[in-house]
């Protein structure tokens, strides 16, 4: 005799999954492939999902570490995250047909940047070392004329004067952290000049509170989305600051039964660059053991889309 499968009511966070520079980003990938053909180069990963990559791989995606390793003859695609103004440069010095899938949000960080440098101001960058958005963005301004701050402790130890300073920042960080460091900076340099809109992306705005609004009623939580995805790793942070236990898998298989336990309660949500089909693929393992019900929590609904680089939609 079979035995019942226990009950768990998972609760399923919205808005998760693919924002709009992601979908843009990927669909530029797709497009190169259909109007150029295979390979198509695309320069680091183009978005930070390993399942996303590989199924670009299949269709004749070759994904490299640097320019030099693109032939002539071939287009290359850079990345969602953003590159240094050197990348598209030395594309250009070498006639590369090249893509530029930069997130537009990100986009305006960096142009934000290159006018706070042409006002005479040293800027403060709000990130994490070695992400490749604080890479590309670096990678705007001339060197030495922006500081990378992490923590609030960094503030204290920053050596600069009042005066001539701005801070942006990241558009994938906490939102409680960036607001604890913002309040550091202006309460060491009162007349920092702070950005005129906020630099987190709506999505990742929408996903953290998303996870704050289902938090309250959930016993643990799932997050998926790859262990580089910064905006993914947030999302756990913000579960687990609210007392709930959360863990960040790429997929379904990568599921701890054990961790997971029996539950009478479980929050699902996913990153930014996980597709809605790895959320569906966790729900289904889920269902085939426990008798589960499902909640979609509904916090903000998104409707936003970018446009794709012209010479793909002529």
């Amino acid at each position: 005799m079979a035995t019942a499968r226990p009950p768990l009511h998972v609760l399923i966070a919205a808005p998760r999954g693919f924002c709009a520079g992601v979908d843009r980003a990927i669909q530029i990938v797709e497009l190169a492939l259909e109007r150029f053909g295979a390979p198509v180069y695309v320069r680091h990963e183009i978005v930070h999902n390993r399942f996303v990559v590989d199924r670009l791989r299949s269709l004749g995606a070759v994904f490299v570490d640097e320019l030099d390793e693109v032939p002539d003859d071939r287009p290359v695609v850079f990345s969602a995250h953003g590159v240094p103004k050197s990348v598209p440069e030395a594309a250009a010095g070498r006639s590369l047909n090249y893509l530029d899938a930069t997130c537009p949000l990100v986009s305006k960080v960096h142009r934000q940047a290159e006018r706070l440098i042409a006002e005479g101001r040293h800027i403060l960058f709000i990130g994490h070392a070695g992400h490749p958005e604080v890479i590309g963005t670096f990678g705007q301004v001339p060197p030495g004329s922006m500081t990378l701050v992490e923590t609030v402790e960094d503030v204290a130890d920053l050596a600069l004067p009042d005066g001539n300073l701005a801070f942006l920042t990241q558009t994938t960080l906490s939102v409680d952290d960036t607001a604890a460091v913002v309040t550091a900076l202006q309460a060491r340099f009162p007349t920092i000049k702070a950005p005129k809109s906020e630099d987190i992306c709506y999505a990742t705005s929408n996903r953290q509170a998303a996870v704050k609004a289902i938090a309250p009623r959930c016993e643990r939580m799932l997050v998926i989305g790859a262990p580089n995805s910064s905006n993914s790793l947030r999302l756990a942070e913000v579960a687990q600051r609210m007392g709930v236990p959360a863990k960040l898998i790429e997929r379904a298989t990568d599921i701890d039964w054990d961790w997971v336990g029996t539950p009478a309660s479980l929050g699902v949500t996913a990153g930014a660059s996980a597709p809605e089909l790895l959320v569906r693929e966790v729900l289904d393992a889920l269902a085939a053991r426990f008798a589960v019900t499902e909640e979609i929590a509904d916090h903000r609904p998104e409707n936003m889309v970018f446009k794709l680089p012209r010479e793909l939609v002529a």
